[in-house]
């Protein structure tokens, strides 16, 4: 073959295709189309119009990518032919992957190639519907649909919805971001004698049994932000909005200084949360920790220094350098393999080393967690005690030099010592892989619930903490650990 002709068939019947392409139809060339339900073909027929079509392809393929490998593979590999037209309903560069295979792969097979314009369903789509795509219009592929990439303030067109599969497809997408009840649009053979549009709540649209290639699903632009909830760039507005001229007095007032104590108030709610197992607590704590993210971004961007955009990029080229194993040719078959990987990567970011491995540890770190982290670095070096047993003589120790202090009235040494208690146990801590900030965490957790049980039952009995011996309050805080506080 020398040269394919691709031609659209149009969105509609046989009087909107364009006069060339009907004599190109009617020119005794071979034609290929890549599907025979289309009103046009089936008032060519009437005229003796002779064609093969690659309905057939779709009826032993599972899936639309390898229809689309095959119509193209068998397309370029007749040779015997001097010319040939390929006909696709529509336009052939609006919503056509076979065509893009073509015209990517022809050149290279040395086929002359001319795309011959139908006229588009856009057109009548738009005309049928009356909206304006200057508002802002998707079109999407029902057979690719993705739910990041949804723009829901914009007229939503979803093409190529076949069937019930398709349309169940589109359904269950939007679902996750839309109400049940949604109004959506269903086109079909826009433009034409046999047009149809039928409004339905998005949670039927798989339950209509009339549907084809002609037709399409319209999905209206949202209004109701509160149905944008779900979007991230709604919530970037809302932040920005309260930190705006007539924004929340308190919100404006934050600097990053300020901000601080509540990043870390909220980590451990985090922490809290994981531990209660408790998912709908945890989504809320999460929430304000991209809260406390988000503001500190918009006083960023407030300030003029940087925004979230800059945020979210240094952190996706972060993943992608630091993650050679999924993104690159590295391998890395353990999670110790991604972490020395990780920290090889680091090092090389740095540019030089620090005079010393423990300065890799944030100082600003919790106290107790910098021990910890200390502590795991000397023993990456070797400097570590061989196993536990070594950990607990070494706390012993501590204990008895601690008492040592205390009986010689020594203060400030014995300020020192305690301290050396405290490291002691984060390294016993270490070596049973217990993280100590988070093991006094739930501590302090449980120490408050268990609290707030004997203030509870100092309370019901109408007297003052004063009236009550240390036995008595006891007693509530045993009744309490036996309830599970």
């Amino acid at each position: 073959m020398k040269k394919l002709y691709i031609v659209g068939l149009g969105a509609g019947d046989l009087d909107q295709i364009p006069l060339g392409v009907y004599k190109l139809l009617k020119s005794g060339k071979p034609v290929f189309l890549r599907t025979k339900e289309h009103p046009v073909v089936d008032e060519l027929e009437k005229e003796g119009f002779q064609y093969h079509s690659f309905d057939s392809i779709y009826e032993k393929n599972e899936q639309f990518e390898m229809v689309y490998e095959e119509i193209c593979e068998t397309l370029l590999s007749m040779k015997d032919y001097e010319e040939l037209i390929y006909g696709v309903p529509g336009h052939p560069l609006v919503a056509e992957r076979t065509v893009q295979l073509l015209l990517n792969r022809g050149k290279d097979a040395g086929i002359e190639m001319e795309v011959i314009g139908g006229q588009s369903f856009l057109d009548d789509v738009f005309t049928a519907l009356h909206i304006d795509p200057i508002e802002g219009f998707q079109l999407l592929d029902a057979t690719d649909l993705k739910l990041s990439e949804l723009q829901l303030r914009q007229h939503m067109l979803i093409g190529q919805v076949y069937d019930s599969f398709m349309a169940s497809n589109v359904k269950l997408t939007f679902m996750e971001r839309l109400p049940y009840n949604y109004d959506v649009y269903i086109v079909t053979a826009a433009g034409s004698k046999e047009e149809s549009i039928r409004k339905v709540p998005l949670v039927e649209l798989d339950r209509e049994t009339e549907l084809s290639n002609l037709t399409s699903v319209y999905i209206p632009p949202v209004a109701d932000d509160t149905i944008l909830y779900k979007d991230f760039n709604k919530l970037r507005a809302i932040i920005a909005e309260l930190r705006g001229p007539n924004g929340c007095p308190w919100d404006l007032k934050q600097t990053h200084e300020s901000l601080k104590k509540y990043l870390i108030e909220e980590a451990y709610e985090v922490i809290e949360a994981i531990q209660e197992g408790d998912i709908d607590h945890l989504v809320e704590e999460l929430g304000d920790v991209l809260l406390q993210v988000l503001l500190h971004a918009q006083i960023g961007e407030d300030d003029g220094y940087f925004s979230i955009d800059d945020v979210i990029e240094g952190l996706s080229a972060k993943m992608v350098r630091r993650h050679p194993h999924v993104f690159g040719d590295k391998t890395a078959e353990t999670a110790e393999d991604v972490v020395k990987n990780w920290q090889e990567i680091k090092q090389e970011e740095k540019g030089e080393k620090t005079t010393s491995i423990l300065g890799e540890v944030g100082t600003s770190l919790p106290t107790i967690l910098r021990a910890f982290e200390l502590q795991k670095k000397a023993a990456q070096v070797g400097f570590d005690w061989p196993d536990v047993s070594g950990a607990w003589e070494k706390l012993k120790e501590e204990i008895g030099e601690f008492e040592q202090e205390i009986k010689s009235g020594r203060n400030e040494q014995a300020v020192k010592e305690f301290g050396d208690i405290l490291f002691a146990l984060v390294n016993i801590a270490r070596f049973y892989e217990i993280n100590p900030d988070e093991a006094l965490f739930m501590t302090n957790q449980k120490f408050i619930r268990r609290f707030h049980y004997i203030e509870e039952k100092v309370e019901e009995s109408g007297k003052p903490f004063t009236d009550y011996q240390l036995k008595e309050l006891d007693h509530f805080w045993d009744e309490a650990k036996k309830a599970g506080l």
